[in-house]
Order: C-alpha cells, then structure tokens, then sequence
C-alpha cells in the first residue's frame, strides 16, 4: 500500500492535466467557431425557421404578413371524405421520385467515370499537367452557361448532337432530348455527368497521389494482376475521398434546379423538389404550400445525408 500510494499520485496529476487541456482545446474550438456559427444562424437559420412556419399557414405571395396558421393543412388534410395537401399530391411523389432517379443514377455515374478519370491522371505520360487542366474545365464553367451551352447542342432542329448521331448513321431522325419524355431525364442527367465528373476526379486524384509507393512496387515484384491490385488496394485506401465526394454530389444532386430547369423548365417528366416548390412559390403564388414542399425537402436532405454519413463512418470503422 505505501508503495502504489506515490505512484498513482502522479498518474492523477497526468489525468488531471489532460483533461484541463483538452477543456481548453475544445473551448478554443467554441470561440473560433463562434463567428460562423452567428453568421450561418443570422443567413441559413432565421430564413429557414421562417421557412417551418410559413409552412402551417395560408400565405400567399401578395399578403405575407397577413397569414393565417392553419396548422398541418398544407401537409395533410381530410375534407368531406377526400384527403388533401402535400403528402397525397402525386405531383410532389413524382418530384420525389424524379429526384431520387436522378441523384442515384447522376452520383453513380459520375463516381464511376470520376474515379476512371483520376485514374487516368494519375498515369504518368508527357502532357499530363496540360490535361489535368483541360480536364477541370467543364466544372469551372457556371452551371447556367453550360446548361444554356447544352439546350443549343440538344436542340432537335438545329443542335449539333442531332447532326453528329445522324452523320454516324445511329439516328434516322432528328431526337427531341429536353423535350420527349422518354429522353429528357437522361439528357439531364447526361448533361449534369458531364459538368461534375472533374469533381470527382479531382478528389479521387488528390488521394491517389498520397498513397504509398511500397504496396504497388511490390505488388508488381510478385506478378499480382492490375485490377486485383486496385479491388484489393487502390479502392480501400481512397474510400475516404470517395465518400467524401460522394456526400457532396449527393447533397447537390438532392437540391438540383438550375440545370433542370434550363433545360426543360416545368415540364412534369423532370421536376424535382426544388422546381416543384418554386412553382408553388412564385408560378401559383401559395408561399404555404410551398414552403411546406421546401420543408418536406430539407428534411428528406437531412434524413439522407444522416443515414449516408453513418453508414460511411461504420464502413470506416468510425465506432471503434
């Protein structure tokens, strides 16, 4: 006993003095996060309060200040044996769908062909800094000119996709991409692809440039097939950046409407919930029910990007 009483002593004071710092630190970290969480409060948090509450009311457009709360009306309400509101609107559900459609397939494909890309980028070959640069363009273009750019190339009368794909023999008539059904989901999504594969491929490139040299020289010292290599080397260690890629498309994908709307406007076969809301909004000029619909997508955004996240920190082994 009087031999373990110095020596926990000491281990005390280390315990003592750990916690002391790292209180410190996390309080450093509240006091430099205190500027832009009062200015994220002050531009995202009021605007989207006022959002919520707008939601249980009868605003318009025209009389804003005069609503009436009307409680979960624009949600959901029964009258007279038929139910009304944003929850039975098979408009909304086709936005939803259309939504859904288009982030699952945009992010898939963008993350396949990004991942080809950085691949690519990563080889060494002569020129290869003049075609990373060239790569990145398509991002850098604002997404309105580009989308602006594409209706005119996409044009069934004088687009020059049209003229190509004829002169090639695949078509026999002009196509109507943002105008057929059929075809003006995937224009979209082609379109989209397009501009946001260098995202991905700049983050993927990023983390292939920091991986170890060692595992690939002696890979290559033991004869191991290329693919086997990148299924079993290459992919884990830039799952990271993948995810990291991934969260944000998906987040941006969700919320998708300038390039959509461009495109093909208000037309029912590519709306999603940000133009379903708009029109709401300013076309009908219900500000109620259309902030419930931009309410609706905020939480569908929030309840994706919780579960994504959780499920890539139990893929990381973030729990442990």
């Amino acid at each position: 006993m009087a031999i373990s009483e110095p020596l926990s002593a000491p281990r005390a004071v280390r315990r003592t003095r750990s916690t002391q710092v790292r209180r410190q630190r996390v309080r450093a970290a509240w006091l430099f996060l205190l500027p832009m969480l009062v200015a994220l409060a002050l531009v995202a948090g009021w605007p989207l309060i006022r959002t919520f509450y707008l939601s249980f009311t009868d605003a318009s457009l025209a009389n804003t200040g005069g609503a009436q709360f009307i409680g979960f009306e624009n949600y959901l309400l029964y009258y007279e044996g038929t139910w009304y509101g944003l929850l039975v609107d098979p408009e909304w559900w086709r936005s939803v769908w259309n939504t859904l459609f288009f982030s699952v397939v945009s992010v898939s494909l963008e993350t396949f062909f990004g991942v080809i890309v950085a691949l690519i980028l990563n080889a060494e070959f002569r020129g290869r800094m003049l075609v990373r640069a060239a790569v990145l363009i398509p991002w850098a273009i604002p997404t309105i000119v580009s989308a602006k750019m594409w209706a005119w190339m996409l044009n069934d009368q004088f687009g020059i996709i049209n003229h190509a794909l004829m002169g090639l023999g695949i078509i026999d008539n002009p196509l109507a991409w943002t105008a057929n059904a059929d075809l003006s989901m995937w224009a979209v999504i082609m379109v989209d692809v397009w501009k946001t594969i260098p995202f991905v491929a700049l983050l993927v490139l990023a983390a292939l440039q920091m991986l170890p040299k060692d595992c690939y020289e002696a890979a290559e010292v033991d004869g191991i097939n290329p693919i086997k290599v990148f299924f079993r080397v290459t992919l884990p260690l830039i799952t990271p950046a993948l995810l990291v890629a991934v969260i944000f498309r998906a987040l941006d994908a969700l919320r998708v409407f300038d390039v959509i709307y461009v495109l093909t406007s208000n037309s029912t076969s590519t709306m999603t919930m940000s133009i379903y809301a708009r029109q709401q909004l300013v076309q009908f000029q219900d500000v109620g029910y259309g902030s419930a619909a931009s309410t609706l997508l905020f939480l569908i955004i929030a309840l994706v990007t919780v579960a994504y996240l959780y499920l890539g920190r139990r893929q990381l082994g973030g729990d442990s």
